[in-house]
C-alpha cells in the first residue's frame, strides 16, 4: 500500500481492527495498526459503525479524523523504523525520556508530523524534513 485511496486505507484500519477483535491471522503491518487503534478506545466504536468508511470528521465540528489520526501513528512508527528523516528516532527518543510515557511522545511527534503536512498543502511545497526535525526537538527541548 504505497499509495493508497482514502478508502483503500480507510478500509485497510476497520480490517486491521476487525482482525483483532475476531482473533485473526494478520500482516505485520495489521497488527501494528490494530496495536495502534488498541491505543485509542476512542475510536473502537467508530471503526466498527456500519458508516466508518464514509463518515466525515472535521475540524469545523470539534472532531479528530481517526483515520487521518491512526494513518499518522502508522507513518511516524515507519519513519522511526528507519530513521528518516535522520534524526527522527533520536528525537523520538529524547521526547521519550522527557515524557516517560511511549504514547505521549508519539502524540507530541503526530503533532509536529501534522504541522508540517499542513505548511506542505497550504504553501504546495513538499514536506520540509528540516523543520520537522526542528519541531521535534523542540518539542523535546
Amino acid at each position: 500500500m504505497f499509495n493508497p485511496t482514502r478508502d483503500q486505507a480507510r478500509q485497510f484500519l476497520v480490517d486491521a481492527w476487525r482482525k483483532r477483535r475476531e482473533k485473526l491471522p494478520a500482516t505485520p503491518l495489521e497488527t501494528l495498526a490494530a496495536d495502534l487503534v488498541g491505543l485509542h478506545p476512542e475510536y473502537h466504536a467508530l471503526l466498527e459503525a456500519a458508516d466508518a468508511l464514509t463518515r466525515e470528521w472535521t475540524p469545523e465540528q470539534g472532531e479528530t479524523n481517526p483515520f487521518l489520526h491512526l494513518s499518522l501513528h502508522l507513518a511516524i512508527e515507519e519513519q522511526l523504523s528507519i530513521d528518516q528523516p535522520p534524526g527522527s528516532r533520536a528525537a523520538f527518543e529524547a521526547l521519550l525520556a522527557r515524557r516517560g510515557d511511549r504514547h505521549a511522545a508519539l502524540h507530541a511527534v503526530l503533532d509536529c508530523l501534522g504541522e508540517t503536512v499542513w505548511r506542505a498543502q497550504r504553501d504546495r511545497r513538499p514536506l520540509d524534513g528540516a523543520a520537522y526535525l526542528d519541531c521535534l526537538r523542540r518539542a523535546a527541548g
